[in-house]
């Protein structure tokens, strides 16, 4: 049965569920050094040079799974001794260089960083390279080619740097947006986000404990092995006392953003955490244009807080920039905690629950406008559904919907100067939207289509008809 996308997934899935059973069991601290040997048994290694160091490894990965580097605010942190593998990258001459007699990437090289040997082959000098390109954009051979670090590749507001002395990936916290793109390229798992299983495991363990589960709504794209409906019963199995739809919390925004939108002409939206965080960053003079509206997680569990002030809520959900969310002053009272899929899973399998063997349990709080908010376009479609459910029609709603970071900083530096037509921003920093969060277990075209599908099987089909429903959440 495959459940993630990758081998790294899986090896850090393998250590949250240890780290798990040994929390629910309350024996952790006294077995925590053994979970690496539990998990690579033996003397021959499995992934790396000696079995020693994959041991090694794999302690830090149970320290990151405990919570992390306490002293680092950020909840994205490098694995140094994982970091070890990449090459320098940047612009290099392959083999496929013919000693051409043109030599245009020596003429177009302003720096005089490409010689040649005495069979005529191209060498660049990287202590004159600046890494512009254009060698390779005129090569007629496309020889030279740029070699990035995933990480680095991955990185879209240039976070990443690499050590002086050891190498290693280091990020940048003034620039880091959370987003995990990092994390789920590495191809060592030498980047990971901090996990919160732990304070999750000590809520569900106290029976005095009301714990709320608001889930994402792009879990319908996710345990593809088991029926939603089972998915939910898993949760509850768990000792949720209920579980309640974060599309609850979407239709809610969609309906106030609509209105905030007609009152002041432009905004950006609020609901992903990592594009509010690089606007904020990156386009500071755009920052008073977000939406004052908190996101929809947040927006659902304050409704919950509010009609039960002990409750405890944990949202779960594929996003690892929601980690650093709810650490914010104005989200902190309302979400205790959050878990990724990722992490579900391995409360699930820590417990020994076969989710596939279970009951079909329901879970209908939101519209299918809410819903879709899992997908890139699902926020400017609800948010044109709120103008007509409002009779907003003296305005006419520009939206520009960014799949992915790339997109979100050319719509906004566009916008910046005046050159975009649009009233409004739907930013969401993973391509795809929420379906494509560091946290999922899969990615894949095929989860947008499960999202809509998810949406169309929605009872509420109105905004407000979900909304009205909103004393039914207990």
């Amino acid at each position: 049965m495959r459940k993630f996308d990758t081998k790294v997934q899986h090896l850090k899935y393998k250590v949250l569920r240890e780290v798990a059973r040994e929390a629910w069991k309350g024996t952790l601290m006294q077995n925590m050094l053994d979970i690496p040997k539990a998990i690579v048994p033996g003397t021959e290694p499995t992934m790396r040079c000696c079995v020693y160091k994959e041991r090694a490894i794999l302690g830090e990965r149970v320290k990151i799974a405990m919570g992390g580097d306490k002293s680092n605010p950020n909840v994205i942190e490098v694995i140094e001794i994982a970091c070890d593998e990449c090459p320098m990258g940047g612009y290099n001459v392959t083999e496929a260089c013919r000693g051409c007699l043109a030599h245009r990437c020596e003429d177009v090289c302003r720096k005089g960083a490409i010689t040649f040997d005495h069979h005529q082959k191209a060498h660049i000098d990287k202590t004159k390279c600046v890494e512009c390109g254009q060698c390779a954009t005129v090569c007629p051979y496309s020889a030279i080619m740029n070699f990035k670090r995933p990480c680095i590749s991955a990185c879209k507001v240039k976070a990443i740097s690499m050590t002086d002395d050891t190498k290693a990936a280091c990020i940048d916290n003034d620039k880091c947006i959370s987003c995990g793109a990092c994390v789920y390229q590495c191809p060592f798992g030498a980047i990971t986000d901090k996990s919160f299983i732990l304070d999750a495991i000590e809520m569900l363990k106290n029976k005095d404990n009301k714990v709320f589960a608001v889930v994402a709504p792009s879990i319908s794209s996710q345990f593809t092995y088991a029926k939603l409906g089972q998915v939910i019963a898993g949760i509850k199995a768990l000792g949720f006392h209920t579980v309640v739809e974060a599309a609850l919390g979407a239709d809610m925004v969609a309906y106030a953003e609509s209105g905030e939108l007609a009152e002041k002409g432009f905004l950006t939206s609020s609901c992903c955490p990592a594009f509010v965080s690089y606007i904020q960053k990156q386009f500071p003079q755009l920052a008073d244009n977000i939406s004052h509206n908190l996101s929809p997680a947040a927006t659902i569990s304050k409704y919950i807080k509010e009609h039960e002030p002990d409750a405890k809520v944990i949202f779960i959900g594929p996003c690892t920039a929601k980690k650093m969310e709810f650490q914010k002053e104005e989200v902190r009272p309302y979400i205790d905690c959050v878990l990724t899929f990722e992490e579900l899973q391995a409360l699930f399998d820590s417990r020994d629950l076969e989710i596939m063997d279970m009951h079909e349990d329901i879970l209908d709080n939101a519209s299918y406008f809410g819903r879709i908010f899992a997908r890139c376009g699902g926020l400017a479609d609800a948010v044109a559904e709120g103008l007509k459910e409002r009779g907003i029609t003296d305005f006419e709603l520009k939206a520009c919907s960014c799949d992915g970071i790339e997109e979100c900083r050319i719509a906004l530096l566009k916008k910046s100067k005046n050159a975009l037509d649009a009233n409004f921003i739907e930013g969401m920093a993973c391509v795809g939207g929420c379906i494509g969060g560091a946290g999922c277990l899969t990615h894949g075209a095929k989860n947008k289509s499960e999202v809509d599908k998810y949406g169309k099987e929605a009872f509420e089909k109105t905004i407000t008809d979900a909304i009205s429903q909103l004393g039914k959440v207990k």
